[in-house]
Formats: C-alpha cells, structure tokens, sequence
C-alpha cells in the first residue's frame, strides 16, 4: 500500500460501545435462524452501513474489546473491571456475528485477548502517523481523548459531535494529553479504578493546569498545600500517602500504542468483500431485504443503497 498523502484519514470505530448500545436500544424480537437474539448485530449493522455510506472511508479498522478479563492490566491490577458482570452468553454470540459481519465486508477487525479497544485504536494511530495519516476516533468515550494529536478528530456518532485536541480542554477541563493523568486523580468507576480519595473532576483539572503533569505534581507535592484550593492541606497529604497507588492507576489509565496489529503496512486498507460469506450472514441473521440491499451496496456487490436509506433491519 502506498503511503497516505498529508490529509489521508484513517477511521477507528470502537466497536463495543455501538454494540452495547444497539443491546440495550434495539427490541429482542430480533433472532436468528436458531431464535437467539440479534438485536445487537441489526443494531450495529445500521450504524455501520450509516458509517460506510456517509464517510466512504478507504482506510478504516474496527476495534473489538476481548480482553474483558485477560488484559494486561489485570495483571497489574486484578480488580480491574472486577465490577462489571461477565456478558451473556447471547450477547457474546453476537458479538461473534458482528466481527464476522465486518470482516464479510472487507473491513479490518481488530482484537485481542490482553489489549482492549482502546489500546488497538491507539496502536493503529500510532502506526499510521509517520505515513501522513490522521485518526478519526469514532467513539464517544473520553479515555480514548488521549489520543488526539493535532490533526485528529473524535466523533460522538450518536450525538453527531467532532473535536479535536484543542476540543477538548472545554469539554473535559483539561488538555488531551492530561487525560491519562486526570482519569488517574479523579478514578474510574466503569473500570473500578478507585483514584484519590478526596479528588474529585474540578480538583483534578486545577491541580493539572498548576503542575502540568501528574509527575510533575507528584515531584513537587509540598506545593499543593498552599494553593487556593478547598482542603489543599488533606489533598496534599493523600497524595503523599497514595504516590505509588495514584501511578498504578495512571498506568492503568494510559491507552498503550504498542499492541500487535493484524495487518502489515501504516494503516488498515478496506478489502474486497467476501460475497458469499456476506449472504450467509444476512441470511442466518435473518436480515431485511432493505439491509441486505445496503450490505451488498456497501460492499460494491450491487447498486448503491445511498445515504440515508431507510435500514429495515426487520426480522422474517
């Protein structure tokens, strides 16, 4: 593949959170050729084929969290999302089927049992910058606003909201690259990553615009005390009892970039469409005729559905 020129986006859908939403939004009227539900995978599938059809992205890749409880972090902190309760078994399989729908078109999935989402949306940005690509982050989930450089986007889907680095300091209170620092102050209840005791959001964003860093606020702790801030003198002393804990967290906050990819060259290229394994889907998800219509047009195997089709996703 030939590199990208200096305005070449590359799409990265974290993929867990449509799913999850499709899950929970969608009626569990939907079921396969086997009557297990499938209200997540019709759900998903709307939402990508809305992707594919507004953006036509040459360059995407879509992330799938597997490392519900074998990630590295759960090494490094066995509590790790001990709080959430295991998926069901329904919605496993169809996570299985929505990984299956993305590769039938030609889309490159991106998982792997000790790197969650995140980490493989970071690791493929961090590949493609050195060939002139820029990350556009299709997620609403603030973690992954580390990530921005200066040329990246993230997009809210849903909500239909972009922003870029300088974006996000008004919409966090602090800068993209404080993220990791801030989540590791402030805690992380999803993650069950408990944070400072006594440091809440608006006390973690003046603590970072002071210091910069949590390094650097960690280095030069005694300061705190004498900084306009309600209880300085408590916060100060937590942090010095909680300096070795507040950086396990901040490890655990910072999405890595190293993870192994599954493809070769800077970033993920859209492939040809698997038609076969396409129609079998669509037929064991028992998808309506509108939707197969919109996956084979999204797959160049037939004539354009268009923008704004009407998905009927409807079972039967």
């Amino acid at each position: 593949m030939s590199h990208a020129g200096p305005s070449s986006p590359l799409y990265l859908v974290d993929a867990s959170l449509y799913v999850f939403r499709a899950w929970h939004s969608m009626p569990d009227t939907f079921q396969d050729s086997h009557g297990w539900p499938v209200n997540a995978v019709h759900g998903f599938a709307r939402f990508l084929l809305d992707l594919l059809e507004r953006e036509r992205p040459r360059h995407i890749a879509i992330a799938f969290d597997e490392a519900l409880d074998s990630c590295f972090r759960n090494r490094l902190y066995p509590a790790y999302k001990a709080n959430r309760e295991p998926a069901p078994e329904a919605l496993r399989r169809q996570f299985a089927h929505c990984k299956a729908l993305c590769a039938a078109l030609g889309l490159a999935v991106l998982a792997h049992p000790e790197y969650e989402a995140d980490d493989l949306i970071g690791s493929a940005l961090h590949r493609a910058r050195p060939a002139g690509f820029h990350g556009v982050i299709v997620s609403a989930d603030k973690d992954l606003s580390q990530l921005l450089g200066e040329r990246d986007l993230q997009w809210d889907y849903a909500r239909g909201e972009r922003w870029d680095a300088a974006g996000v300091k008004a919409r966090h209170g602090v800068h993209a690259h404080q993220v990791a620092d801030y989540l590791a102050l402030t805690g992380d209840a999803i993650d069950n990553i408990p944070g400072v005791g006594g440091i809440g959001a608006k006390t973690a964003a003046v603590l970072l615009a002071h210091f910069g860093s949590l390094d650097a606020l960690l280095e030069r702790v005694d300061e705190v005390a004498f900084l306009r801030l309600r209880g300085a003198a408590q916060i100060a002393a937590r942090l010095r009892e909680q300096r070795e804990q507040v950086r396990l967290w901040r490890r655990l906050t910072t999405i890595a970039c190293d993870a192994p990819l599954p493809y070769a060259g800077p970033a993920a290229t859209r492939a040809e469409a698997d038609p076969d394994m396409l129609q079998a889907l669509a037929a064991t998800l028992r998808m309506g005729p509108m939707t197969r219509r919109r996956l084979l047009a999204a797959a160049g195997l037939a004539p354009e559905a268009g923008p704004g089709a009407a998905a009927e996703s409807l079972p039967g």
